[in-house]
């Protein structure tokens, strides 16, 4: 089992929203105090108080002075659109488990739409990577990432694709620095909605991005299918004059 490498903090923050979920604290519901969480995890009380903090901020606990802390309505997973991270790091950075799922891996020719983008030659060789990324049996994101098969040395058989792909390329020396996206509103297309089941109702956001490196040099074609429910992305706008 991989290690988990998070801050302490950043663990029990996970710990305490499964606590949450497991023991149906509905918005409202008051939350064992720090001595208690402290006792039940076996950490020190100033762990509890910056996991707790981080909560706060995140918006899945209120802060009721002289009354203690309490379960707000469990937010929508809202992130900053200029932000680039994977899915999995977002994920966690909420408290929340990711299970990346494969559904497809395999080489293939990349396509006209795909060459272009990666600025490779029409029918050169790409890796088609196809996840489903759930919180436990809640279906949150339908992802197709296409790249350039040179990138990744050996069979691919061999490699753990449910694992972050930027940690996967910036392991093997090409390092993700910028991505440009477009998102708009779409129903899911038809197979992909047959892997995704009753989730496949409802509004879906689609972002298309390309993923660089530091050199602009094209890395991951990415189709990501947001769970519109489930999703809000922000974005600061800024007058010019």
């Amino acid at each position: 089992m991989a290690r988990d490498r998070r801050t302490l903090p950043l663990q029990l923050r996970a710990e305490v929203v499964q606590l949450i979920e497991q023991d149906g604290l509905k918005a409202g519901a008051q939350l064992p105090t720090e001595a208690e969480l402290a006792a039940r995890f076996g950490v020190a009380r100033t762990t509890v108080r910056e996991a707790l903090k981080l909560l706060e901020q995140g918006g899945v606990i209120d802060v009721r002075h002289g009354l203690g802390r309490f379960v707000s309505a469990l937010p929508e997973l809202k992130r900053s659109i200029t932000r680039l991270e994977s899915v999995t790091e977002m994920m966690q950075s909420l408290g929340h488990t990711v299970t990346n799922r494969v559904i497809d891996v395999r080489e293939r020719g990349a396509s006209n739409s795909e060459a272009a983008a990666l600025g490779v030659a029409v029918n050169s060789p790409v890796i088609n990577l196809e996840r489903i990324r759930s919180q436990g049996d809640d279906v949150l994101i339908f992802s197709v990432d296409v790249l350039p098969r040179h990138l990744i040395d050996g069979q691919i058989d061999q490699i753990a694709w449910s694992e972050s792909l930027l940690d996967l390329l910036e392991a093997r020396g090409h390092r993700v620095s910028s991505a440009a996206a477009e998102i708009r509103a779409v129903s899911l297309p038809r197979r992909i909605a047959s892997f995704v089941g009753e989730a496949s109702r409802g509004p879906w956001l689609l972002m298309v991005h390309v993923n660089v490196s530091e050199t602009g040099q094209p890395l991951i074609y990415s189709h990501d299918y947001y769970r519109g429910g489930k999703f809000t992305f922000n974005v600061l706008r800024r007058r010019t004059e």
